[in-house]
């Protein structure tokens, strides 16, 4: 028996030998992991662990987010009206300079993240841009306060009119570029992403920061917008301004709180580098052997496991006699011939998000059509309230949409969380692709119900009341608490941590790709639904003569369609999964077996 049982206590030694290494290892990894915590090199050199203050830096965090989004969205909501009232363009010329200004405040987010992730830091780049953005403001409220910088009598604008409105337009799009696709991953920044409590501190301040960007919206298409048209031009846009100097103030006082995460250069180099070297190497038998995988020494970005997904890349990290190393053997001398596995797992993360990606920009087509179409539908209703004077003006309808939102996140994050954690056992309650999937099948169902919402306006005529619009945009409103946070969250923790910034470039990126998209679908609808004889198209200017009720249901079967391909993106993507998790899981099912062992018949201790 004793001979039977020494080849097996031997294993077990092995065993707990190994373990305690991997716990080793461990440690060390996450003694290393708290080096990253400050944009200054003075700072780096190990700060605590404490330094991670959580909800402490959110008053200063969420409420400049709050200002900012106040000061932006405040001073944009109206500028159509602006352009063509105080500057005197024509409709046509002042709409095609607006959407292409917001074509590129849309797109700008990608180079802000490329120089956050690469060379200033999310810290830097958010304080850049906000001083830029502040200045911008100030300019473009100086076009309206000062008589000598706007047009009068009705001319069009000058040539250094359009100079100070245009200066003024560039620095709103610095501002834009910088501030929004680093001021999410910089608030979930602030919380320990490997600490239960730092990774539920992210879920909601996710959740917290849309739930405060709802709020300004909501502000701004009522009070804001009402001084704008109503009371004073000059003063409509002071006060975005004023809020947009506060935002600035909040982020600067909070500066001695902030986790600010250093960039460690261009990822998009290293990215390049996989593809150029993969493709060099393209020729080579599948790779079945060892990788280039040299340790781990990055204090920012952590070491991802293997994946067997697009074996293709591999090939970049296949050593070959070619291949030359650096004398402690851990570089490649030639970078573009031979990758780390490292820098291969950091691209499949990306190419396995783009899938995933694209089927937001359907989603993001719904609602931007859902949002024109509904001010033209609410301008041929009875918008008088009670048998009082006041009419509720067209465009304030999505205030329904942002206050369900609003409603709801609380909720969700108090009550539904909780509730769905004890049920799946998952931090979180539902991953966030199941959660994306839900805002999907809320939009079918959005637009569903908007298409019969119409055909009965349609039906009843223009003394329809305005509120049978309410329930549509109530959908809207909880699928974007559902779909848009979810997607957000998704990028945050999916992408490499020296790219994040890059994820909230991506957010902004779909909404851009949805623009466009809405605009060539209008425009194709208006010119294949109209008769020869004359008749009116769908989209046509009077909606009693169209068919926006179909449009609707077109819309409503692309993202049925876009659901069918979401659901298939989902199944098959894979999370990311860094090399501690993996130990841990390992470690989990040895003990689960080590547990199982001993519960059958317990081994004598080793000697």
């Amino acid at each position: 028996m004793e001979a039977n049982n020494k080849p097996k206590l031997e294993e077990e030694h092995g065993k707990a030998y190994a373990v305690a290494e991997e716990d080793a290892a461990t440690t060390n990894h996450k003694m290393m992991m708290k080096k990253h915590l400050s944009d200054d090199d003075e700072s780096a050199a190990g700060e605590p662990e404490e330094n991670y203050r959580g909800w402490k830096a959110m008053p200063y965090v969420i409420g400049n987010e709050t200002c900012e989004k106040l000061g932006t969205i405040g001073t944009t909501a109206n500028l159509l009206v602006y352009l063509t009232t105080v500057y005197g363009m024509k409709s046509a010329s002042a709409a095609t300079l607006l959407s292409l200004w917001g074509g590129t405040v849309n797109l700008a987010p990608v180079l802000g993240a490329f120089l956050s992730d690469s060379y200033l830091g999310r810290y830097a780049t958010i304080a850049l841009a906000s001083i830029a953005s502040f200045v911008g403001m100030i300019l473009l409220t100086l076009t309206a306060a000062v008589p000598s910088l706007h047009p009068h009598g009705g001319t069009g604008p000058s040539a250094s009119h359009m100079a100070v409105l245009l200066v003024s337009f560039a620095l709103l799009a610095v501002g834009a570029g910088g501030i929004r696709p680093c001021n999410l991953a910089f608030g979930a920044d602030q919380f320990d992403p490997r600490t239960p409590a730092g990774r539920r501190g992210i879920n909601s301040f996710f959740n917290w920061y849309y739930f405060t960007f709802t709020i300004a919206m909501m502000v701004s298409a009522t009070v804001i917008i009402y001084l704008q048209s109503n009371v004073s031009w000059a003063l409509g846009l002071a006060v975005p301004a004023t809020l947009m100097g506060l935002s600035c103030a909040l982020f600067f006082m909070g500066t001695r709180l902030y986790v600010r995460v250093r960039p460690e250069g261009s990822p998009f180099t290293s990215f390049a580098q996989v593809v150029v070297a993969a493709y060099r190497k393209r020729r080579l038998p599948a790779p079945k052997g060892e990788l280039f995988d040299p340790p781990h020494r990055s204090s920012l970005v952590s070491k991802i496991a293997y994946t067997d997904q697009f074996l293709c890349l591999d090939k970049a990290a296949v050593l070959t006699a070619e291949d030359e190393l650096t004398a402690d053997g851990t570089t490649a001398v030639n970078p573009w011939r031979l990758c780390t596995l490292q820098q291969v797992e950091e691209v499949k993360c990306l190419v396995r998000l783009l899938p995933v990606w694209s089927s937001g920009i359907v989603y993001y087509i719904v609602l931007t059509n859902l949002g024109n179409y509904n001010v033209l539908q609410a301008m041929q209703t009875d918008r008088h309230l009670g048998r009082s004077g006041f009419q509720i003006p067209a465009g304030s309808f999505v205030v329904f949409n942002m206050l369900a939102l609003t409603v709801w996140l609380p909720v969700y994050d108090g009550v539904v969380v909780p509730v769905l954690q004890r049920v799946t056992k998952r931090e979180g309650g539902m991953t966030q692709l199941q959660r994306m999937g839900t805002g999907l099948v809320l939009s079918i169902a959005t637009m569903l119900v908007a298409a019969a919402v119409e055909r009965h306006r349609r039906a009843a005529g223009d003394a329809t009341s305005c509120f049978v619009l309410v329930p549509q945009q109530i959908l809207a409103g909880l699928s974007e608490a559902f779909a848009v946070i979810g997607q957000v969250d998704l990028y945050y923790k999916q992408f490499p941590e020296n790219m994040r910034s890059v994820a909230g470039a991506l957010l902004f990126l779909g909404f851009a790709a949805a623009s466009y998209a809405s605009g060539v679908m209008v425009t194709v609808v208006h010119r294949t639904t109209g008769g020869s004889d004359g008749r009116p198209d769908w989209l046509t200017q009077d909606l009693n003569q169209g068919r926006v009720d179909l449009y609707y249901l077109v819309i409503a079967g692309m993202a049925a369609v876009n659901l069918v391909y979401f659901v298939a993106c989902a199944r098959w993507y894979r999370f990311k999964e860094s090399d501690s998790d993996a130990a841990a899981a390992v470690e989990l099912e040895e003990k689960d077996k080590v547990s199982v062992t001993a519960g059958a018949a317990a081994p004598p201790p080793p000697v």
